[in-house]
């Protein structure tokens, strides 16, 4: 039996919610002019709120929001969802703890991505966060729900995977979760991209990343 439709408030709430989000990962620089998206998870429905296509994030309201069944049917709003929508889609059928999303393109994160190289766990916080490296997707147009699928054997049991020249996703039991772990791949790959020009940095021991992994 299909689980009720949120009510208005709650729905109203969610999509406040998320563009909340949204403006905080642009004002940070994580999700340049219309580029990357949002997205979380309703508990009531099960249906996903999902920013629009190509849409300025310091113009979006509540109206713009687009809300998916898990099929990717349209059942709230008027606008075209984000064309990575199955992605989305796709971690949130395999993941069931996963409740927000967030696809962004920092910096430093897709210079390890054009480079394919994976963001080495230096900061105490990648491994809390993200749960160890941040491992890279291999190359592959991104807008297909086996994207999605292929993308979650390389990401495993982490919170974050690079998409080989093309930015990253990070996901969260909420969302304040997924813009925190967003955030802190961004920031350990900078730390990252800073030490190797220095020599080569040293890892966190053994004994103590496997006591931090989250």
């Amino acid at each position: 039996m299909a689980r009720a439709v949120s009510d208005t408030r709650q729905l109203t709430a969610l999509k406040e919610e998320l563009i909340a989000g949204a403006a905080q990962v642009a004002s940070i620089g994580l999700v340049p002019l219309t580029q990357g998206n949002l997205s979380l998870r309703d508990p009531q429905s099960g249906h996903v709120l999902i920013t629009p296509h190509d849409y300025p994030y310091d113009e979006l309201t509540t109206d713009d929001v687009v809300v998916l069944d898990l099929a990717g049917n349209v059942v709230d709003g008027f606008r075209e969802p984000s064309h990575e929508s199955p992605v989305h889609l796709a971690v949130y059928e395999r993941r069931p703890e996963v409740v927000a999303i967030v696809h962004a393109e920092p910096i430093y994160t897709n210079v390890f991505g054009v480079l394919h190289k994976p963001i080495a766990p230096l900061h105490v916080n990648t491994l809390i966060d993200v749960g160890g490296a941040v491992p890279v997707m291999p190359f592959a147009p991104s807008g297909s729900r086996q994207f999605g699928y292929d993308m979650l054997e390389v990401m495993g049991d982490k919170r974050a995977v690079v998409w080989a020249n093309h930015g990253m996703l990070a996901v969260g039991d909420s969302l304040s979760k997924a813009i925190h772990c967003t955030v802190m791949v961004e920031i350990s790959a900078q730390l990252y991209h800073m030490a190797l020009q220095h020599g080569q940095p040293h890892l966190i021991p053994d004994e103590f990343s496997d006591q931090l992994v989250g």
